[in-house]
């Protein structure tokens, strides 16, 4: 993948001498402070160029300081005095969501699409009724029973599936589309709601399938945000751990 450019790092700002010594960096680690330290740095420096009014600034702050509940500029100020952050940290904070937002809209939403369809098979959500026996005579027996109207699929699967999904009447989901076994994911993408299934064998039992619901994904402006940000938090994990190896490099030598 193509990385944004990214200005400094704090791996970089280390090795100069800022902002942290080896040791500080081995006491951030020790606390499990140093990857939350390193991701939200290059976060911070990423979106940095982002452009924003004087009236968002003033917005997304109002807003920071409401969500904290500072209802004046002495509680602000009392606020930022007990963090030990100056109104230029407050600032930052407050503007970072709005800033990451449109980092991610400038930069990754080309590739949403594509990341969509490689990610379908997960984004799909699946509702199925699923009875499991060892016994291929009870499996085609239940079957018979459902599909002729004697008794409803959830009555035999709480008396005879021999599954977790005993204790659910027989319904699994709404789960992931490609979370289920192969030929159970095979079966389900092509089918209508309500289609039941003659018994298949998935050692080591015997399965009776019917399909409830299938809501499949769609590529709307809602899906292509999301898809957008994953794309982002992949770059973001990719660039952390670039950084984990350079710091990595500085720190064995004080290993011990």
């Amino acid at each position: 993948m193509t990385s944004v450019p990214v200005q400094g790092s704090a791996v970089q700002a280390q090795a100069s001498g800022q902002p942290f010594s080896i040791k500080q960096y081995r006491v951030l680690a020790r606390h499990g402070l140093l990857l939350p330290l390193l991701k939200a740095q290059v976060i911070a420096e990423a979106v940095s160029g982002v452009s924003l009014t004087q009236e968002e600034k003033q917005r997304t702050l109002q807003e920071w300081a409401q969500r904290l509940g500072l209802k004046s500029e002495d509680q602000l100020k009392s606020h930022l005095q007990s963090q030990l952050l100056s109104l230029e940290d407050a600032r930052s904070q407050a503007e970072l969501p709005l800033r990451i937002d449109r980092h991610v809209l400038q930069n990754f939403t080309a590739r949403a699409e594509k990341r969509f369809l490689e990610r379908k098979a997960e984004l799909d959500r699946v509702v199925y009724s699923l009875i499991r026996v060892k016994d291929m005579g009870l499996a085609q027996e239940l079957y018979l029973r459902i599909a002729e109207g004697e008794d409803t699929f959830a009555d035999l699967a709480a008396a005879h599936s021999q599954g977790d999904e005993k204790a659910r009447n027989g319904i699994v989901g709404p789960a992931p589309l490609n979370q289920s076994h192969p030929m159970i994911t095979e079966r389900l993408r092509s089918a209508q709601p309500k289609q039941l299934f003659a018994p298949f064998f998935i050692s080591p039992w015997w399965i009776v399938l019917r399909l409830e619901d299938l809501q499949a994904a769609v590529f709307n402006d809602e899906m292509k945000v999301l898809m957008a940000r994953d794309l982002f938090n992949e770059w973001v994990n990719e660039e952390l751990q670039i950084q984990l190896k350079e710091l990595q490099r500085l720190l064995e030598p004080a290993a011990g």
